[in-house]
């Protein structure tokens, strides 16, 4: 029988090798003028055994971001440097598309040109706080969007489609989820328009729909995913009838010829598991119901989990976000039952290479046992430093030399 994480997946024009996704995860590692780090290149390079990277949201414009150190997608140089990056996980023979974000009333104004509120569908401001330089900052009322901002916004997520394709990217996601600008266009919370984008389910998917036609007029069909998180309240998103408003939007999105709709399952608020009860909501088992195209389910799944929704065909892939952030080499470590690296929460966000680049494969693992147990550390005296310039095909050796070396123990994210 065919493991189900690695049979091979077609979604839209997008063939995957296998079915583990490595799902977005912001980093908050980006450099002057929101320029991709210089070590983005190994990190996706060491995880492009992925079927599929999504990458960190990419912020389509300097208005759409708001949070600290994101990479965006609206001047060359910040093209030249994804291609780089694009170059590096392709070399490795992986697959990636940019997942393209605006945030919306989640931006902070400290962070946004000129020191301007960030916008929304309403004047309505997230009704929680947020941490910026490690103190807690209220949300601010956002801008209201007047129509023809709208129609400047959809531009702009065009606009950063083009440069996607420009730099090498396989496709697109449009980051719909977590209470971001889309997901804030669709939830009655923070969507109190009167006019063609509010008031009913169906119109506050106005939205999504123009701004899915947009890119995928860039990108043809095949190629285009979008994100959505049905039962995520992270961020103040609350809305009275869930079903109607995802089922008017996968409505929607079945007029145009995506690639895959990414669901985020049951359980999950942004980035932390909830611990909720997932019995009857909403997840990728519903959304497979109502929905015939590509579908990716992702969210605090563990290897029994996601080899059941495959095996059950609720979903065709699966995504991992910190499970793959710990594991550059996911897919072989879920298809021979390996144990996995634990994550270290402190260096999630922000930072340079530790908890970037220095998980260890099982081959690196390999590696760094044979020079300790056949006695070779000397073998390695001059092997570089892993860094951000190690060439991928050398980091393995690379980080187990590094831990061998005198007065370098074997380190806590050893495997």
């Amino acid at each position: 029988m065919t493991d189900p994480f690695l049979a091979p997946a077609l979604l839209g024009r997008l063939a995957l090798a296998n079915r583990v996704v490595m799902a977005p995860m912001t980093r908050s590692r980006a450099v002057d003028a929101a320029t991709p780090h210089a070590a983005a290149a190994l990190y996706y390079a060491q995880r492009a055994s992925a079927g599929l990277i999504v990458s960190e949201g990419v912020c389509i414009s300097p208005t759409a971001a708001g949070n600290p150190d994101l990479p965006g997608l609206w001047n060359e140089r910040q093209v030249a440097a994804w291609r780089q990056i694009i170059d590096a996980v392709h070399a490795a023979g992986g697959r990636i598309v940019a997942q393209l974000w605006h945030l919306g009333r989640a931006g902070l104004p400290e962070l946004l040109p000129d020191g301007a509120a960030p916008v929304g569908p309403s004047a309505v401001a997230i009704d929680t706080t947020t941490y910026l330089a490690r103190r807690q900052v209220p949300y601010v009322v956002p801008r209201e969007l007047s129509v023809a901002e709208i129609g400047a916004v959809v531009e702009e997520f065009a606009s950063a489609a083009r440069r996607a394709r420009d730099a090498g990217f396989d496709g697109v996601e449009l980051h719909g989820a977590n209470g971001y600008l889309i997901d804030q266009f669709l939830h009655a919370s923070s969507n109190r328009r009167t006019d063609a984008y509010g008031g009913t389910p169906v119109a506050r998917t106005r939205f999504l729909r123009e701004v899915a036609e947009a890119v995928c007029a860039v990108w043809g069909s095949g190629r285009v995913g979008v994100r959505l998180s049905p039962t995520s309240s992270f961020q103040d998103m609350h809305d009275p009838d869930p079903a109607e408003l995802f089922g008017a939007a996968l409505d929607a999105l079945s007029r145009r010829e995506l690639a895959y709709v990414h669901v985020v399952e049951p359980g999950v608020s942004g980035a932390q598991g909830t611990g909720e009860d997932r019995t009857g909501q909403i997840d990728a088992g519903w959304v497979r119901r109502r929905w015939d195209g590509g579908l990716i389910a992702t969210g605090e799944l563990d290897r029994e989990r996601a080899a059941a929704i495959l095996r059950r065909g609720d979903a065709d892939a699966v995504g991992f976000a910190r499970l793959f952030l710990a594991n550059p080499d996911l897919p072989a470590r879920l298809a021979s039952g390996a144990a996995c690296n634990e994550p270290v929460r402190e260096t999630f966000y922000g930072g340079g290479d530790e908890g970037y680049i220095d998980y260890p494969t099982l081959h690196a693992a390999a590696l760094l046992d044979h020079l300790v147990e056949g006695g070779h550390a000397d073998h390695v005296a001059g092997v570089a430093p892993l860094s951000g310039a190690t060439p991928v095909h050398d980091w393995p050796l690379a980080w187990a030399a590094a831990r061998v070396r005198p007065g370098v123990g074997r380190g806590a994210l050893a495997s």
